[in-house]
């Protein structure tokens, strides 16, 4: 054993995983969620990761859809990470506030996009399968808005979109209760289009996007376009709904309530609501 003294050199630190793996599939760019010790919740690296995916997707002419999925079996994504917001961190990719959460749910592209829901979908999970062109969902996953239940409301689209994707009535019980329903009653409110064994989520995704792909992608790009008003990358017909989302969330955040809410779960107990 040496007796020199001197300090032992710490092993050098290997980089952390990249938030979000991206994977080609013939003409399809698969996109994966890669926190799964979170169950994929989004933080800046996340919403970096999967914006520049899109971008990646929108500029290069041999991609022509989009599937998202999660990284793990457990989630295809929990949320916001509450750890991350905690420390006062930003969710958006930086220097590029626009994209919203995830780089997703406000990044308007004109390639299909498929979300492949390999496990639960609550919160943010499911605003990035409302943001998406379309849905297939796992047997196991579950689907929710359970931002009132912490004093707060889903404010990544989440709110607006389930009113205008969903039965009306369907979508108040969802948003107003917070409770959240299954795989099975999200097909029967066409939240998604298929469900399907969790073993085979992302293959059916992959299909379906490789059935889109049999089309001439242009006119597919274009299609989608002009389905969903999107001009320079942005949906005109949805700005005033994110400028009023945006306010009601600003002035929310500032209440007791919204302060009561993350205390109460993290301290484990109900919360004591005082709508102040």
């Amino acid at each position: 054993m040496s007796s020199s003294g001197a300090a032992s050199t710490p092993p050098p630190t290997s980089p952390p995983p990249p938030a979000a793996l991206t994977e080609r599939h013939g003409h399809t760019l698969l996109v994966t969620l890669n926190r799964p010790h979170v169950m994929n919740a989004v933080d800046a690296a996340l919403s970096a990761a999967v914006g520049g995916a899109l971008e990646e997707a929108e500029h290069d002419p041999d991609v022509w859809a989009v599937v998202l999925t999660g990284a793990g079996d457990r989630a295809f994504c929990a949320g916001a990470d509450l750890k991350a917001l905690a420390r006062g961190e930003s969710l958006h990719a930086p220097g590029h506030p626009e994209w919203g959460f995830a780089g997703y749910v406000r990044h308007a592209i004109g390639k299909p996009t498929i979300a492949a829901v390999n496990g639960l979908a609550l919160g943010g999970g499911t605003e990035l399968t409302l943001a998406s062109d379309l849905a297939v969902a796992a047997d196991t996953a579950a689907f929710g808005l359970p931002e009132v239940s912490r004093g707060i409301f889903a404010a990544a689209g989440g709110v607006f979109r389930l009113a205008q994707q969903l039965p009306r009535k369907a979508a108040m019980e969802m948003i107003l209760t917070g409770e959240p329903v299954t795989a099975a009653r999200a097909l029967e409110l066409d939240l998604v289009n298929r469900v399907v064994p969790a073993a085979e989520v992302v293959d059916a995704a992959l299909a379906l996007a490789e059935r889109i792909c049999a089309n001439a992608p242009l006119a597919v790009q274009a299609s989608k376009r002009v389905a969903l008003g999107i001009l320079d990358g942005r949906i005109p017909d949805e700005e005033s709904a994110w400028a009023h989302s945006d306010r009601e969330i600003r002035a929310l955040l500032a209440t007791h309530d919204a302060q009561e809410g993350p205390r109460a779960f993290a301290e484990k107990r109900s919360p004591q609501w005082q709508a102040r």
